[in-house]
């Protein structure tokens, strides 16, 4: 048996059935990973801009044309982004888009050839925290 796959199934010990052959002595081990927190937000963020995106692109060509119903008028929306729950919708939209758009980046230098992942992982990652940084500011003026 692989040395990996026997920790494997030590770490999932306590779920019994054909994952542990027996308890291990002072508690759970647990595998640790930091791609739960890269990947959760990049879910989010692909997922909110797959729905946000097309929705925006078409006000905006709406209000391009002329097409502009009465609640989307600029009085409008700006009580909208002054409102604190208007700010937490547009700020987390934002977040977590420039996050998505900062992994899918890094990813695709990756695939690219570019084999300095960790200078690209701090070049788009901070991108995205200056963009975050600007937006919250902006919000905050409002």
């Amino acid at each position: 048996m692989c040395s990996r796959s026997y920790h494997r199934r030590r770490a999932l010990w306590w779920l019994g059935g054909d994952f542990a052959d027996h308890a291990v002595p002072g508690g759970v081990i647990v595998a640790k990973s930091n791609k739960p927190i890269f990947w959760g937000p990049f879910a989010a963020g692909g997922t909110i801009t797959a729905f946000v995106t097309p929705v925006l692109v078409l006000l905006t060509l709406f209000a391009a044309l002329g097409f502009v119903p009465s609640l989307l008028t600029y009085e409008h929306l700006h009580a909208f982004a002054a409102n604190w729950l208007g700010k937490l919708v547009i700020f987390g939209v934002i977040l977590l888009s420039l996050w998505h758009a900062a992994h899918r980046l890094r990813v695709t230098v990756h695939d690219l050839g570019v084999r300095a992942d960790g200078m690209v992982a701090i070049v788009v990652y901070f991108i995205a925290s200056l963009g975050t940084v600007a937006t919250l500011f902006y919000l905050l003026r409002i």
